[in-house]
């Protein structure tokens, strides 16, 4: 009867682990929601290698190899989820999984004053077991839920977990009530430790991608600002030109006027106007960057037939970095110009830029046109944009950008009209 419990145990304990881990591997790593297909796949293998350990009366040691192999597959596979970090992290977690079910194990060992408890082949370490899975899943669906957590909240209480779990250890090896080898407390203190290098390292990678990312980010800032400020010069060296023979131009409509050839000097004042109504049209929020930005998607607007209007209250001298107003903004009306152009109508396409700052929080609302609701992957826009510049920065990239002012991106779909708003806490400099 002992042996079919194990087994089914196994089986149902190895397939909660492996699903988890799934999930978990979608917050930590922005991959796809494991799907239908992803979750039976994940459990039927866990099932597949929890018999196989039954039969072959193999140690735990394989179990965890093969369940790591598994899940980074899975992962990798059913969610597009990086091979290398599936791999680092499905090993730490089966580790940490290991490590706080000894934990418990141990800790019902001194309540109840029994050795059997760290014993899987018993009734009460089946019992352990059991119960350790059903608290696994219950905090992982309370995570699930808790989508607003932040990086720098998840470090923090990852690392205090890891600390507590160490600090337990230490706590065991003190204890006389239960009696447990030496080399095993040992070797679970050692592998508390490799638990914090483990969050330390990961921590460490993030803040290399994020910074990656916003390397790239100001590397196409760089490329925008090259580009208008090239067409800006040209405007204002065609404007200079202008206004140095403005007394020739006088002098070619007052001939044109005193015979009364009125058309022939609207269309001369017309060509004359050309360069002075594209500065006309600029929305000058007192940050170059921006303007520069804002303008770049009025002129696409334009060309692909978007009404595109822009209304900006701009606070000057605040904290807020340049680079990130245009992960932002760049991200957003990148979105609205694609979901606006694919409306048929001209007549119904339009984008609409908001910006207002509300005491010391800045506002920012893209609202645009959309002929079907957007398709997002974990958050994440999908663009059908392979032009290059600032395309493809993704929502993700908007919200790191916001986060460094405890700010958030949220987007709404309703009646035809896609809505995106992003909020930033600002403070004042002085300059």
């Amino acid at each position: 009867m002992i042996e079919v419990l194990k087994m089914l145990c196994g089986v149902v304990c190895g397939s909660v682990r492996v699903v988890v881990c799934l999930f978990l591997l979608t917050r930590l790593l922005s991959a796809q929601k494991p799907q239908k297909k992803s979750i039976a796949a994940g459990a039927a293998g866990a099932a597949v290698i929890a018999v196989l350990m039954s039969f072959a009366g193999l140690s735990g040691f394989y179990r965890i190899v093969l369940e790591v192999l598994w899940i980074a597959f899975c992962a990798n596979r059913l969610q597009q989820a990086d091979l290398r970090m599936s791999l680092f992290i499905s090993v730490f977690y089966e580790i940490a999984v290991s490590f706080w079910q000894f934990l418990l194990a141990s800790g019902m060992g001194i309540v109840f004053r029994s050795t059997a408890f760290l014993d899987n082949g018993t009734w009460s370490g089946q019992t352990v077991m059991w119960l350790f899975h059903l608290l696994l899943g219950a905090v992982s669906v309370f995570l699930h839920d808790k989508r607003n957590i932040s990086g720098k909240d998840a470090f923090r209480a990852a690392t205090a977990a890891v600390l507590a779990g160490f600090l337990a250890v230490i706590t065991l090896s003190e204890q006389t009530m239960l009696a447990i080898p030496e080399d095993t407390l040992d070797l679970w203190m050692i592998l508390a430790v490799v638990l914090m290098m483990s969050v330390l390292v990961f921590n460490m990678n993030r803040q290399y991608e994020a910074e990656k990312e916003l390397a790239e980010l100001k590397a196409g800032q760089a490329e925008l600002l090259e580009r208008d400020y090239t067409a800006l010069n040209k405007a204002y060296a065609v404007n200079a030109k202008l206004f140095h023979d403005f007394h020739n131009h006088i002098g070619a409509l007052r001939q044109l006027l005193a015979h009364e050839k009125y058309s022939e000097a609207v269309r001369y004042l017309d060509e004359l106007q050309a360069p002075v109504r594209g500065m006309a049209d600029t929305v000058w929020t007192g940050d170059d960057t921006l303007d520069y930005l804002i303008n770049s998607k009025a002129a696409a607007s334009a060309s692909d037939k978007i009404d595109f209007q822009a209304q900006v209250e701009f606070p000057r001298h605040t904290n807020i970095q340049s680079a990130d107003l245009c992960a932002i903004l760049g991200n957003l009306l990148d979105n609205a110009l694609e979901a606006a152009g694919q409306v048929p109508s001209e007549q119904q396409r339009f984008v609409r830029l908001t910006v207002r700052r509300i005491h010391q929080m800045l506002v920012i609302k893209v609202e645009n046109s959309c002929l079907n609701t957007p398709v997002q992957e974990n958050g994440i826009l999908k663009t059908t944009k392979d032009d290059g510049g600032l395309h493809g920065w993704g929502l993700q990239s908007a919200q790191t950008a916001a986060d460094k002012y405890d700010g958030t991106v949220q987007t709404t779909c309703a009646d035809g009209i896609f809505r995106a708003v992003a909020t930033l806490s600002y403070h004042g400099i002085a300059i």
